[in-house]
């Protein structure tokens, strides 16, 4: 049950941080929040599926979409792919009251601020550098040249945590899902 009224809710935060696993949960286990599916340019990885996870779409695609301003935000993340958030579903559940939340990269955040500045920006963040680290090793999508670009551009993006007006730890899952619901104001379970 919805406890104030639906905004916006965009999490974001460095890679390997966990925020597929959080929005799976939220997913799971909170059925009434509305999770934006992101356009990417990047080839699925194993167990993800086309529509569920990513869209997953060429860059002639993506190219068109960003042209015609069907993106609320997009960005080349750690110079390679493209990830985007396709604007109109965002902005029918925002209309219709439904909570929505966007899991996006930091760019794609700050992107969001400036167009829709009443959103809910929340950070997740690792418990601690090491962690993520073995956190990204740990999942193995990556080769050790990847991972060394993504660890380089984390470093960074966890510099950023200021910007955002709640920084969640992500040292349980459950946990870090259930203090986000909240603060989208909604009755965790």
């Amino acid at each position: 049950m919805t406890t104030t009224p639906a905004r916006l809710t965009v999490l974001a935060g460095p890679t390997a941080v966990g925020k597929g696993t959080v929005s799976a949960d939220v997913r799971s286990r909170y059925p009434e929040v509305w999770l934006s599916v992101s356009a990417t340019t990047r080839p699925p990885r194993p167990g993800e599926v086309d529509g569920v996870h990513y869209l997953f779409v060429t860059g002639d695609e993506f190219d068109a979409m960003a042209e015609r301003g069907d993106l609320l935000e997009w960005a080349v993340v750690h110079g390679r792919n493209r990830y985007g958030t396709p604007r109109r579903p965002v902005e029918e559940r925002l209309a219709q009251g439904e909570p929505a939340l966007l899991e996006i990269d930091l760019q794609g955040a700050r992107q969001v601020r400036e167009s829709m500045p009443d959103a809910h920006f929340v950070f997740l963040a690792p418990p601690s550098f090491a962690e993520l680290e073995r956190r990204l090793v740990g999942r193995g999508t990556e080769d050790a040249e990847e991972r060394e670009r993504r660890l380089s551009t984390a470093r960074v993006e966890l510099a950023a945590a200021a910007e955002f007006d709640q920084v969640i730890v992500n040292d349980d899952v459950h946990r870090a899902t259930d203090e986000l619901v909240r603060g989208m104001g909604i009755r965790t379970r």
